[in-house]
């Protein structure tokens, strides 16, 4: 079985959930086009506050779906975007990439 992107998101503003898109835009260096979170130093804002200055090591957020799976077991129901992620993946082990 190979993995696959079933879904992408992205908001202009910092807010917790992302609207499903059609497509994303990724730019190097910089994250997802349009997204709050691109830039190339910290975007979130809790760590800009604490330091502005330092570099963004979070500018594409991937989650996987095997994760609302796990979620829903739990009583919690929570589609794609809805955790802020950019790309939604399944069959793939994000944990374990380098």
């Amino acid at each position: 079985m190979s993995g696959h992107v079933i879904a992408v998101s992205r908001s202009a503003g910092n807010n917790f959930s992302k609207p499903v898109e059609d497509s994303i835009t990724l730019v190097e260096g910089l994250g997802v086009a349009d997204d709050a979170h691109n830039g190339k130093l910290v975007q979130h804002l809790y760590l800009q506050k604490k330091d502005p200055t330092v570099p963004n090591l979070r500018q594409v957020h991937l989650v996987q779906a095997e994760l609302f799976d796990d979620l829903a077991r739990r009583g919690f129901e929570v589609g794609p975007g809805e955790i802020g992620e950019n790309i939604t993946t399944q069959d793939i082990d994000l944990p374990a990439l380098p």
